[in-house]
């Protein structure tokens, strides 16, 4: 069974997730089985987020494997067990935790991202290679002033 329904709200982490509304495609199957109904299947949503480097937009696809069964009664079933509610049951939970947990924790908008500057904050892929921020020991920053342009040229 082939299903496509939108997504629940706060579907995610901090950085990326799932958003509110979005097309998740389910592919299901159920089978009956003597304790209930296993669910089993794939799902695949849209993620949207920032990079963790540079904070630009992400855009990402997520499958996620999906596995739950679903008992007759609670006789057979612990707590923590899913139920059927007649001929119904709730797929929405065991979808979400298998979304957040698959959900990377550092999402970057490609591999080779080089993220932002520590000193100034621009990104350093438009920066340049000879992007760089003169550091000066504070110790030794008193220092500077006595060195002239004029000390410079008689030691060459």
């Amino acid at each position: 069974m082939t299903l496509t329904l939108p997504a629940p709200a706060d579907l995610g982490v901090d950085m990326i997730g799932v958003p509110k509304d979005a097309e998740v495609e389910l592919d299901l199957r159920l089978e009956a089985v003597m304790e209930g109904v296993l669910v089993s299947g794939t799902a695949r949503a849209p993620l949207a987020g920032e990079c963790a480097r540079c904070l630009d937009p992400v855009s990402l696809e997520i499958d996620v494997d999906l596995q739950e069964l679903f008992f007759y009664s609670d006789e057979d079933a612990s707590e923590e067990d899913s139920l059927l509610d007649g001929e119904l049951f709730d797929l929405e939970p065991t979808f979400r935790d298998a979304v957040v947990l698959a959900l990377p924790l550092s999402p970057v908008c490609r591999e080779d991202c080089e993220g932002l500057c520590t000193e100034c904050g621009i990104k350093l892929a438009e920066a340049g290679d000879d992007h760089r921020h003169e550091k000066i020991d504070a110790r030794w920053a008193s220092l500077q002033g006595l060195i002239t342009d004029k000390d410079n040229d008689q030691e060459k």
